[in-house]
């Protein structure tokens, strides 16, 4: 049955109940839209349950009412979202209403609307212990299965979104799978498991478009950068990232700073400062309270004068104020950042204790895809060889490792992984294979190689290699 039907079918039985079951029916009927209705759709049914808690009054409609109310506020950017979200969870607390699916629901819903996934966990055993449909406990298992990867436990979070797509699939609920399986796609390559990602990103696609959600359409150019970056593809990354930016994609998670400060990072350390000032020109830095808020400053600092010591010190100093849950992965990254920055500048010293910090972050989060890229740049900065996919030599580039004519121009990252293949004997299709690019784009890429390079064959560039190590 479609969204749709499901959902007039519960307004039509909301139109003949009391006032506290239609408050219910409503917020079962916007748990069905909500994937798939647009704003004004949604704020229809907040003014249903306005008019049901207004003639009501009791706790359970007001709980429900707060948490459309402060739902509907927050994907709206309006200001008063927090205030009815935390009075929700404030009703649920005081009046101990674990027992009731709806109001659990409600409540779970708010404190990940309000970005305190690490609060999600503690609606786990309620779960165990309400009869709930396949469906409505795939989508609770599915935000707690989120709250857990967004609070820094990737391998709790990603076991529980699978078993939440998993039910999902039984019982048919296509908007609730496409919401789940894009999540899991960013989980997976989080994770490292970036076969899986790629299927479970496709399968989201195909699911969203099956159900026309344009909340999970918006948000998979998120989930595709993750794939991208975890498989070390940084240009198609910085394409999707201009996206995500753009659209303003990862609001609802806090996220759409953290998108637009690592863009401009990208540009930055790229030697495009005009254009990673304008990504930062009028944007003011969030509350401190925001995930990661209290690193912003510093960070926009840096990414204005990356090779100034103050304001590499600064930045350094700050990762110690990153101490949620939700900001492990921040902390991560940022270490990451400029630990290869370090190395770049010779600083060998600082680059492997910063690097060394970031792996353990991502250890400790379960991120085993990003920890297997840091540490890559780390053992590059000792000057061991990396091992990619059966034993292929795919240390990043750090220094000339193809050397160009005087004055030629010089390989892009991309093309210095293609180059690394290649000599190290692979045809394009295994190279394709290994680097996650299609044979058309490994030819392309050889192309502008073989040019830049002034060699004539796969013979040529092998040589060119080893000459310049």
């Amino acid at each position: 049955m479609s969204t749709e039907i499901t959902a007039e079918r519960l307004l039509s039985a909301a139109d003949r109940a009391d006032p506290d079951q239609s408050a219910r029916l409503v917020f079962q009927a916007f748990l069905a839209l909500s994937r798939t209705a647009d704003r004004d759709r949604l704020l229809a049914l907040l003014d249903r349950v306005r008019r049901a808690h207004e003639v009501s009054g009791s706790a359970r409609t007001e709980l429900i009412y707060r948490t459309l109310a402060g739902t509907a506020a927050t994907r709206a950017g309006l200001a008063e979202g927090p205030e009815h979200l935390d009075a929700a969870v404030r009703i649920f607390d005081r009046h101990a209403f674990g027992d009731d699916p709806v109001l659990v629901e409600c409540a779970l819903t708010a404190v990940m609307t309000l970005m305190r996934p690490h609060e999600a966990r503690r609606f786990a055993p309620l779960l165990a212990d309400l009869d709930l449909t396949p469906v409505d406990r795939a989508r609770m298992l599915a935000l707690i299965g989120v709250g857990d990867a967004w609070a820094g436990n990737l391998v709790r979070g990603q076991a529980e979104l699978r078993e939440a797509a998993r039910l999902a699939g039984q019982c048919g609920s296509l908007d609730v799978q496409a919401e789940v399986t894009s999540w899991l796609a960013k989980c997976d390559a989080l994770r490292g498991d970036l076969d899986d990602a790629a299927v479970h990103l496709d399968q989201a696609r195909e699911l969203a478009a099956r159900v026309g959600s344009a909340w999970v359409a918006h948000h998979l150019p998120e989930c595709t950068a993750a794939l991208a970056f975890a498989r070390g593809d940084r240009e198609t990354w910085a394409g999707l990232l201009e996206l995500v930016v753009a659209t303003d994609v990862g609001a609802t998670a806090g996220l759409q700073y953290e998108h637009r400060w690592e863009l401009a990072t990208h540009h930055a350390l790229a030697g495009r400062p005009g254009v990673a000032g304008e990504l930062l020109a009028g944007v003011d830095d969030p509350p401190v309270s925001w995930p990661g808020g209290p690193v912003l400053p510093a960070w926009r600092a840096w990414i204005l004068d990356p090779d100034a010591v103050g304001t590499t010190a600064a930045l350094t100093a700050a990762l110690d104020l990153l101490t949620r849950p939700t900001e492990q992965l921040l902390a991560a990254r940022l270490a990451w950042l400029l630990g290869t920055h370090h190395g770049r500048a010779g600083r060998r010293g600082e680059a492997a204790r910063l690097l060394e910090q970031a792996c353990a972050g991502y250890a400790r989060t379960g991120a085993a895809g990003m920890l297997t890229l840091v540490m890559r740049d780390l053992r590059a900065l000792g000057g061991a060889p990396v091992a990619g996919p059966s034993g292929v030599d795919l240390s990043p580039v750090v220094g000339p490792v193809f050397g160009a004519p005087p004055g030629g121009p010089t390989l892009t990252e991309a093309e210095a992984r293609v180059a690394t293949a290649i000599a190290n004997g692979l045809s394009n299709r295994e190279a394709a294979q290994r680097l996650f690019l299609s044979v058309k784009t490994i030819e392309f890429h050889l192309g502008n190689i073989f040019r830049k390079l002034g060699v004539r064959n796969r013979t040529e560039l092998a040589t060119r290699r080893v000459r310049a190590r």
